[in-house]
Formats: C-alpha cells, sequence, structure tokens
C-alpha cells in the first residue's frame, strides 16, 4: 500500500496533467474548430495553468508543507475558476460585450495576452462564445473539473 505522501503526490501530479489537459482541449477547440475564446474562456485557461503551477509546489518541496500550500492554492483558484466559469454563463454570456471586465483586467494585468497571444488572448464576445458541446455549454466542463480539483484539495487537506 502506497504511503500518505506518495498518495498525495499521485493526486497532485494528476490534477496537474488534468489541468494541462484542459488548457490544450481548448486550444484544439480554438484553433482547429475554430471556437474562439472570450475574456472569461482565457481567464479559465489562466486558472488552469496556474493550478498546475501550485501542484508544481507540492511535488517539489516534499513534506507537509509543501503538499498543504499547494493544496490550498490548488482549493483557492479551483474556487475562482468554478466562480468565473458560473459568472461566464450566468452574466457574460448574456451580454454583447465583456470587453474591459475583471477577466480582461485579470489577464492583461498578469501580461499574459502579450506573454502568450495563441493562448491567452480573447477574441471573441461572451455571447459569441457561448456554445455547446454535446449539449453542454463548454463552460461547465470547465465548472466540473474545477468542483472536482476542489474536492480533491480537501481531501489533500484533510490528510
Amino acid at each position: 500500500m502506497a504511503s500518505p505522501a506518495r498518495r498525495a503526490d499521485a493526486w497532485l501530479g494528476m490534477i496537474a496533467l488534468v489541468s494541462l489537459a484542459a488548457v490544450a482541449a481548448a486550444l484544439v477547440s480554438q484553433h482547429v474548430f475554430d471556437m474562439q475564446p472570450c475574456p472569461w474562456c482565457v481567464l479559465q485557461r489562466a486558472i488552469f495553468v496556474a493550478i498546475a503551477i501550485a501542484c508544481a509546489i507540492g511535488l517539489v518541496i516534499r513534506n507537509g508543507l509543501g503538499r498543504g500550500l499547494s493544496a490550498l492554492l490548488v482549493l483557492g483558484l479551483s474556487l475562482a475558476g468554478m466562480a468565473a466559469a458560473l459568472w461566464q454563463h450566468f452574466v457574460a454570456a448574456a451580454t454583447a460585450s465583456c470587453n474591459l471586465t475583471l477577466a480582461d483586467r485579470i489577464v492583461s494585468g498578469l501580461g499574459l495576452d502579450g506573454l502568450a497571444p495563441e493562448v491567452f488572448q480573447a477574441r471573441a464576445s461572451c455571447a459569441d462564445a457561448a456554445v455547446k458541446l454535446a449539449g453542454v455549454p463548454y463552460e461547465f466542463f470547465s465548472l466540473a473539473l474545477y468542483a472536482i480539483f476542489a474536492l480533491a484539495a480537501l481531501r489533500l487537506l484533510r490528510r
């Protein structure tokens, strides 16, 4: 049976991989299927990357403090991602323009849109980016992943 530390490492590694896979899926949607991202879509990409980085902290600092900090960061970022996905669906998608929103200010404030424009540059309005995949709003897939990550982080914090 694996030790608690090894299980925590496995959880953190899996969360990091799934986070990066979510960003990869978004990039395929954008560049292959021409589903252009809105500012809230881009913010969610940034949050997924931040979650992967937070997991890396726990995998590099291989003690209880490092893993605990990592899990706490994953929890906070997951909650922020859930809020962004819900805001995108219930508020932003109903507006014709979502220019200069909080999402825009965060992404541009971090310089992500200039650093990697093919990944972090908003190219559509929120109304135009409101699409469904298999009948489910695209942002609900992100919401589900964020919820799973939050639950996993809570489990890690309980140990």
